[in-house]
């Protein structure tokens, strides 16, 4: 969608060149999601200096009680192990916890503050199934929501903002598969399964800019209390992206391809974008039905 967008908004209309920069975007959001986990590991690290630095001290604090057993999560220890995650910050060269670790103490220090931190240093249970759910509840209510967390992404690459919703789901999904004593890495390293599902990113992504001229035909008269100007710009991309799986997507369910599009329209365009987008498509199913003009598969009719 944010490629379609750009497509339509950019003076040269480079196909190719576009192609390029959501080829880009898909290795952008997969640094994301290992920045993130990363963020992990080095809050860990942070808190394990402040422990050594607190044994070196005369007097023990409360507060080196409370680094000490962050320090040794049984969670993030084991993602700091992970040789599938090493080898994927190697790959992606990320360092940018490291060049900006002012950030990774004001992230920590308000975890320290927080409620959820507090109960979990003065729980006397010592599992990995509390380890996970600490840092399950952690990532959710105290790190995500963090400011400082979104000066650091504006900072190192804008596009993070939009993306780091999804990496967020992708994360938590990622914790939750953690187990203790596990057979393979939970962590993901691609965002597409295979070469298929990467090349179907490709294919929507072309066929919906170069038939742009009979996609907006398409709309015309589906939308009787709306002039074509008054359709919101992201609206009218997401009914061609659509239609576009309609008509060369025989394999996708249409059920399928409208509740995706619901859902997006919920995320990125106006409160009433996808009451407007499901009476469209839906419309537009029955009719292309009707007609014969639509031509799925077997599979592709539910």
């Amino acid at each position: 969608m944010q490629s379609v967008y750009s497509f339509f908004k950019s003076q040269n209309n480079d196909v190719v060149i576009e192609e390029k920069i959501l080829s880009q975007s898909s290795n952008d959001f997969i640094k994301l999601y290992l920045v993130m986990i990363a963020l992990l590991v080095e809050l860990q690290e942070c808190a394990e200096k402040l422990f050594e630095k607190s044994k070196k001290q005369y007097v023990s604090s409360d507060n080196s009680k409370n680094t000490e057993k962050f320090s040794k999560n049984a969670v993030i220890m084991q993602l700091a192990s992970d040789t599938v995650f090493q080898s994927q910050l190697k790959n992606h060269q990320i360092t940018y916890w490291k060049d900006r670790d002012e950030y990774v103490r004001l992230i920590f220090d308000a975890i320290v503050g927080s409620e959820i931190f507090q109960e979990y240093v003065n729980s006397p249970i010592n599992t990995f199934e509390e380890d996970k759910k600490f840092i399950l509840d952690l990532y959710t209510h105290v790190i995500v929501p963090n400011e400082r967390l979104y000066e650091f992404l504006e900072e190192s690459k804008i596009t993070w903002l939009d993306d780091i919703p999804l990496a967020n789901t992708i994360v938590l999904k990622s914790l939750s598969k953690i187990k203790e004593n596990p057979e393979s890495s939970p962590l993901l390293t691609s965002l597409y399964k295979d070469e298929e599902d990467q090349d179907f990113g490709k294919q929507l992504f072309r066929k919906t800019v170069l038939n742009n001229e009979s996609l907006s035909k398409e709309i015309i008269g589906k939308t009787p209390n709306w002039d074509q100007d008054r359709i919101a710009q992201l609206d009218a991309i997401l009914l061609k992206m659509a239609i576009t799986e309609f008509f060369h997507f025989p394999s996708i369910p249409t059920k399928v391809t409208i509740n995706e599009y619901l859902e997006i329209s919920k995320e990125y365009s106006t409160p009433k974008s996808s009451v407007f987008i499901n009476g469209v498509l839906d419309q537009l199913v029955r009719e292309y039905t009707e007609s014969g003009k639509l031509k799925k598969s077997i599979r592709g009719m539910q």
